[in-house]
């Protein structure tokens, strides 16, 4: 990627050095990937399904965080005036319910993670194919994607590659 990055890069500054003479002859375009990962309907269909697909998981954690919130609540409210060997049980219960809450949650962030990054990865593919067709088909010389510092409205063709992907 960040070849990628450095070759693209170099041939925009050699494109910008050209001078304005030469600089007339060639078609630039540039895709905002972040407006396209959120707007697109592929995008919009991919994160509907993660949620879909993680939200049973999410209504645990909830439920497994409210009882340790509970017994929190209770043990604050309650611990001076329990007996030593009740109060022990339920501090000792607390901290293995916090601990599964945690691996429990951490678990759930990566799972989510790597899910996200496979959906995105093949809507990424997906694009890059239309990216590419639009280029080829209107005779683009150069398309950059993100990071940029400024493109101008005039360049961008995020919305073409946003209604290509949406039609397909």
């Amino acid at each position: 990627m960040s070849k990628r990055l450095i070759w693209i890069t170099g041939a925009l500054l050699g494109v910008l050095l050209a001078g304005t003479a030469m600089a007339e002859d060639y078609k630039i375009g540039f895709v905002n990937t972040e407006k396209l990962f959120r707007e697109a309907t592929p995008a919009k269909r991919a994160q509907q399904k993660l949620e879909k697909e993680f939200s049973a998981r999410d209504a645990e954690l909830k439920k497994l965080s409210k009882q340790v919130q509970t017994l929190q609540t209770s043990l604050d409210k309650d611990g001076a005036t329990m007996a030593e060997n009740a109060r022990r049980d339920k501090e000792r219960e607390l901290a293995n319910l916090s601990r599964d809450l945690q691996r429990q949650q951490r678990e759930f962030r990566e799972d989510l993670t790597l899910r996200r990054n496979e959906e995105l990865s093949g809507l990424q593919e997906r694009a890059n194919k239309i990216i590419q067709d639009i280029a080829e088909a209107e005779k683009y010389d150069l398309i950059l994607q993100e990071p940029v510092v400024y493109a101008s409205k005039r360049i961008d063709i995020t919305d073409k590659v946003i209604k290509a992907l949406s039609d397909k």
